[in-house]
């Protein structure tokens, strides 16, 4: 199968970066290197592009409707709110997809689905406004509409460079403008959201391409001025593995519930009666967990990554396996996700992960597994 290439490729190549395939799509992995990248997240502010993630719109008089029969959260909120971090569930409460949704008021709701199942997911929303005799559709922007994130302590201070009016600037959680003037990138902007998945302050941004240019060239120059960092896909998978982010495929997928995997933005303030997903949820609930997410958190002299599918002990009594693994550069350590058995779920505990027939040494901890160094205003 034909790799997709993100809409700005042509213009990252230029600007240095080094390429690899996810989810199918041809991205930055890093510019400089993932530690320095990390490390400017950390510290100062990096600029992504994410724009292999879907960009979906829903709209048509019965839009609400359908989402509200699809999501386990409340979606009763005004235009300008975003219900999120939130998922799609299959009819056992599996996971079909964890997504950000953004209530276009009379336009309908913008969806944001991983790559991996951007074509899934509309493929689901289609059949369900089948099901429901409902007068809606969905268009895909992907190829048309980039997504940025900006994230990291100096964040606001990167997007007043880049324009941002200063009301825009103080947005709560959970909101977002549309139509926003960045005007030292000569540039207009669909979406800004407070928001991100770094554990970070920070903003996302939506535009069409050929604006998502201006944006991003101005950014490149300005972020020299912050010492920050154009930022890859490696980065932004350590950055959530320090803060215990889940990632499809690996800690969730249609086998596995937001009870096991302890996700429980997906259905605050409680899970919904008459939602796709939503009894069986609730059963699960009732029923409690037969294995629950973790993190792991390995001593320094361990010269190993964890993978998937590595296997976790102790003693001889095997007890859970890993999702996915990073090396931290904030802790100087590798770190890991498992699920494990909840009777061994106890923070504190080692354990030892057995990578290529042998066993390094860990200790089961909470996330986040490393505390960010900012937050969103409350």
């Amino acid at each position: 199968m034909a790799k997709l290439r993100i809409p700005l490729y042509d213009v990252h190549k230029s600007l240095g970066a080094q390429f690899g395939e996810f989810a199918g799509w041809e991205a930055p992995i890093n510019y400089t290197s993932v530690m320095e990248e990390h490390l400017a997240v950390r510290r100062t502010v990096g600029f992504f592009d994410l724009s292999h993630m879907g960009r979906l719109l829903l709209s048509g008089s019965d839009a609400t409707r359908v989402l509200d029969h699809l999501l386990p959260r409340d979606i009763t909120s005004e235009e300008g709110m975003m219900v999120g971090p939130t998922a799609f569930l299959n009819e056992h409460a599996g996971f079909k997809d964890d997504v950000m949704t953004y209530n276009l008021g009379a336009d309908g709701w913008l969806i944001v689905p991983n790559a991996v199942n951007r074509e899934k997911i509309r493929g689901w929303l289609d059949e369900w406004i089948g099901k429901l005799g409902a007068q809606a559709r969905v268009e895909d922007h992907t190829m048309d509409w980039v997504l940025f994130a900006v994230q990291g302590p100096r964040a606001a201070e990167l997007m007043k460079k880049l324009g941002a009016p200063s009301e825009m600037l103080d947005l709560k959680v959970l909101r977002f403008r549309r139509n926003v003037e960045l005007e030292a990138a000569g540039a207009r902007a669909l979406i800004v959201s407070r928001s991100g998945w770094t554990g970070e302050d920070g903003f996302e941004i939506i535009a069409e391409a050929g604006e998502g240019e201006k944006i991003l060239l101005k950014a490149a120059e300005l972020l020299k001025e912050l010492d920050g960092r154009l930022c890859g896909l490696g980065a932004r998978d350590s950055l959530r593995m320090e803060v215990g982010f889940v990632l499809y495929g690996h800690e969730i997928d249609e086998e596995t519930t937001p009870v096991e995997a302890r996700y429980w933005w997906v259905f605050q303030p409680g899970p919904k009666q008459d939602c796709v997903g939503c009894q069986a949820l609730r059963e699960a609930l009732r029923r409690g967990a037969a294995r629950v997410r973790v993190g792991l958190k390995l001593g320094k002299k361990a010269r190993i990554v964890p993978r998937q599918g590595d296997k976790v002990y102790i003693d001889d009594v095997e007890i859970g396996y890993v999702t996915s693994g990073a090396y931290s550069p904030v802790l100087k350590r590798s770190l890991a996700q498992a699920y494990i058995k909840p009777s061994h779920a106890l923070m504190g505990l080692s354990v030892e992960i057995e990578r290529r027939g042998k066993r390094y040494k860990a200790k089961i901890v909470d996330f986040p597994l490393v505390q960010p160094s900012s937050s969103p205003p409350a």
